[in-house]
């Protein structure tokens, strides 16, 4: 219905300001002014800065206790000993925080080349201004597809529904009205539309009265403008973190108690005992983590591809379906006008007069259909004015205006053939208007269903003379007298068929799902490569339980005719099914679907809620840009896995060597400061992890997180780093027959080495030596082994407590490396064989 309500002053204003008129809306000096004071339309989250993000590495609760041990240490006397590890932590601090601050601002300048946009009136005219500039006291125009851009309050409306779900919780969309009697403050308010909502239909005027945090849902906003909930990259994360814990605990109390038990000096075991925990505990993960997700979201801007939330990069390389739509994916969108025919499918310049009078006054969401009759079609005749308008919705299907010229209105209505003709009673022919009967009907569909079967996209049009009345609604799509037909092509998107083969032969089959009918959808996906199979359509899952619909949405290959509420279950059902599932989508209708997806992908151009609901933007719509960028999310989800594995063997393997030093020897088996070292050093050597190269077989499949895989790897691969370790061991004490300084010197080394230079084995699933590493890789490791080499010779040996070390311990040192790179590269081979069967069913 239409609804307008209009103050006799205009619009009112915030007490102590001029109001606007009614029609001139606020000018752009006084939109500043107010701005000045009120701040922009936006919500500034805290925590962004440097500062933030160190304060954040400082609340690790093992950095918090370490620096606590550094100031007892230095209260007790051992001025040195608490100087080194400040120094060490410090160091890894600013590191850790300089580096996650980059990556931090390289995603937000990544996000701010998406602004959101908003219909304003500013000095007279109606124009496309930033979100963030509006004002209150601004009038902004809201049509389907938009997301409410501030708290507002209704002036003129017209059949306008909006979706508050993200408010409320109520998955119905609501009728919204002028109602300037109504009390209400919240969203049950009749009167007032509020930010986080979006306009499902319908068209609107409204007055800005709150932005920013002042909207009434302000805390809501915040949080809709925040990542959504944790990613299955995310919850991995969250799980490694668990075990890694749990290990530290169990192996810190297990140290403490042997310090009691031998009578150590209780504070070096302290000390000892967070030493171990900080070496076992992987902390440079986040900032590797970070790193390489910002290194990958930058490659795939590079390649047209934007991504919004960085932790989406992980599930958009973890993608083993997509679901799309076929219409700017399989085709290209630019539809074109391909023909105009009477109801017996002959050709007919009235129904394309028709259509374009229809066309020429609507005001509501204009599709490519309405620009492509616009151009194609010829221009109604002169004299026409509009005098009302029924908006398009998605369950009616159709839209109509209201026209008038010389004493005479007609109703004019477009939309989907089948909705059309439920609302016509009569068709033109030769010689008039003639009774839609069953036959004629029959016909009216043959004609429509033929064009589909040749991939057309068909219109019905459809009008009736209408009585003067004040306004006019839904009901009065009655009685329609039907035209005829106006058909549209939509050419295929260059290069998809090679696209669509590159994204199955990859591991990402496609599944179409839309609201076309079955003969274009299949059409369509022939030309384009897919072989159909049998089209399902959305009646058939009317009543399917979600366990059947999971089935059927496994093996079927397009869907045609689905409703939006369709779509979302569909997308559930696979993920119930154990499926990563991406969805492409640009629509108002897409938001739910985009939004409960694993990945969610949109494109720069898309209506604000699809884009808003996306993880991923493409800036093309282009199926190879697709499939370029869940390369790179591959890509960067591999270099992650590699620090994980590293963290989970060669650091595992040298803290349980700890702790078996710490039970058979009269002394600690290392100095707590040399553990620091130690442990920064290698973190030091793993942060170009992130420009590493990845074999090209790691980008051929889905790569699924899997804890208890990380867990399989740490249990078979660490030990052999004990073993080596206590091998060392034995050489130092029986062989060498070592001090205790010589000991930690020759362990420091062995270790650092070992862990160190095992990243060359570990990063492939194959041959390290048919596997070319990143030249920064190379380098940073071969620095920091280099580094520990001759660190017993230079002026910091004593402060670390190491001394030179004879020719004979570099000779075991470059035996032991070798065969145990060997060892590990050969249990590697025979652990990824064994878990390559549970990592195909995880995919299935």
């Amino acid at each position: 219905m239409d609804h307008s309500f209009r103050c006799a002053a205009g619009p009112a204003a915030p007490s102590g300001e001029a109001a606007p008129s009614a029609c001139a809306g606020l000018s752009d000096a006084e939109a500043a002014r107010r701005r000045a004071r009120d701040g922009p339309n936006e919500f500034r989250h805290a925590g962004s800065g440097l500062l933030a993000t160190l304060a954040g590495a400082l609340a690790n609760p093992l950095v918090a206790i370490l620096i606590a041990a550094a100031a007892t240490s230095g209260v007790l006397g051992d001025v040195l000993g608490a100087l080194i590890i400040a120094v060490i932590v410090l160091l890894s601090l600013v590191l850790n925080a300089t580096l996650g601050f980059r990556s931090q601002r390289a995603a937000e300048r990544l996000r701010a080349e998406i602004t959101p946009m908003a219909t304003v009136c500013r000095d007279g005219r109606w124009q496309e201004r930033p979100r963030r500039e509006l004002v209150r006291g601004d009038l902004i125009r809201l049509s389907a597809g938009d997301r409410i851009p501030a708290d507002a309050l209704l002036l003129e409306a017209r059949d306008f529904h909006v979706q508050q779900a993200a408010l409320t919780g109520e998955s119905l969309p609501v009728e919204k009205e002028p109602a300037p009697a109504d009390a209400a403050t919240g969203p049950e308010s009749k009167g007032k539309v509020f930010l986080g909502s979006s306009v499902v239909a319908g068209t609107a005027v409204a007055e800005v009265v709150a932005t920013g945090r002042a909207t009434a849902f302000g805390e809501v906003a915040a949080r809709l403008g925040e990542r959504p909930p944790l990613t299955e990259f995310e919850r991995g994360l969250k799980d490694f973190a668990g075990l890694i814990m749990r290990t530290v605990v169990l192996l810190v109390l297990l140290v403490l108690l042997v310090g009691v038990v031998l009578h150590r000096p209780p504070l070096q075991t302290l000390l000892f005992a967070l030493a171990l925990a900080v070496g076992l505990t992987p902390e440079f993960m986040p900032m590797i983590t970070t790193v390489t997700l910002a290194r990958g979201a930058v490659r795939m801007a590079r390649r047209r591809v934007i991504v919004r939330h960085l932790a989406a990069i992980e599930d958009f390389g973890s993608m083993t379906v997509l679901l799309s739509d076929k219409t700017g994916t399989l085709t290209r969108g630019d539809t074109a006008v391909d023909g105009s025919w009477d109801a017996q499918g002959q050709p007919s310049p009235r129904t394309a007069q028709l259509a374009a009078l229809n066309a020429r006054f609507e005001t509501g969401t204009r599709s490519p259909l309405d620009t492509a009759i616009l151009r194609d079609c010829p221009a109604p005749a002169a004299g026409w004015t509009k005098l009302d308008e029924i908006p398009l919705d998605f369950e009616r299907r159709r839209m109509s205006v209201v026209v008038a010229r010389a004493g005479e209105r007609w109703l004019v209505a477009k939309g989907a053939p089948e909705s059309i003709l439920s609302a016509c009673t009569q068709c033109e022919v030769a010689d008039g208007n003639a009774p839609l009967d069953a036959s004629r009907r029959a016909a009216c569909e043959r004609t429509y269903e033929a064009m589909g079967e040749r991939g057309l996209r068909v219109l019905a049009i459809a009008w009736r003379p209408v009585e003067a009345q004040a306004r006019y609604a839904v009901a009065d799509e009655t009685g329609l007298v039907l035209a005829g037909f106006v058909s549209f092509v939509d050419p295929l998107m260059p290069g998809v068929a090679r696209a669509l083969q590159a994204l199955a032969r990859d591991g990402i089959p496609l599944k179409v799902l839309t609201g076309d009918n079955p003969r274009v959808a299949r059409y369509t996906c022939e030309q384009a490569g897919i072989e159909p199979g049998r089209v399902v359509t959305g009646d058939e899952l009317l009543g399917m339980s979600e366990t059947a619909l999971g089935l059927l949405a496994g093996r079927t290959r397009v869907f045609a005719q689905v409703t939006p509420e369709q779509k979302h279950r569909i997308v559930v059902a696979l993920k119930a099914r154990g499926e990563v599932v991406g969805f492409l989508g640009d629509g108002v209708n897409d938001a739910p679907s985009l939004h409960a997806a694993d990945v969610g992908i949109s494109v720069a151009d898309a209506v604000d809620i699809a884009r808003d609901s996306a993880d991923i933007l493409l800036r093309e719509r282009n199926l190879e840009v697709l499939h370029a960028g869940v390369l790179e999310g591959r890509r960067a989800f591999a270099n992650v896995m590699k620090y994980l594995f590293m963290g989970t063997s060669s650091n595992f393997g040298n803290m349980f060597s700890m702790v078996v030093g710490a039970l058979v020897l009269p002394f600690l088996p290392m100095l707590p400061s040399q553990i620091l070292l130690n442990n920064f050093l290698y973190d030091l050597a793993q942060t170009t992890i992130p420009s590493d190269n990845v074999d090209e077989a790691q980008l051929r499949g889905p790569q699924r997180w899997s804890v208890p895989l990380i867990r399989r790897f740490m249990v078979g691969i660490g030990p052999v780093s004990s073993l080596y370790d206590l091998l060392t061991f034995y050489v130092l004490i029986h062989g060498l027959h070592a001090t205790a300084e010589t000991f930690h010197t020759g362990w420091f080394i062995e270790s650092l080495a070992t862990q160190t230079l095992v990243v060359f084995v570990i990063r492939t699933r194959g041959n390290p030596l048919r596997s070319r590493p990143a030249a920064l890789l190379v380098a940073s490791v071969v620095t920091v082994v280099a580094l520990g080499l001759v660190l017993p010779w230079t002026p910091l040996a004593g402060m670390f407590g190491f001394v030179p070390l004879p020719p004979a311990f570099f000779a075991f040192l470059a035996i032991a490396t070798g065969s145990y790179l060997l060892l590990v590269q050969l249990l590697k081979r025979r652990f990824m064989r064994a878990a390559e069967p549970s990592r195909a069913a995880s995919r299935k």
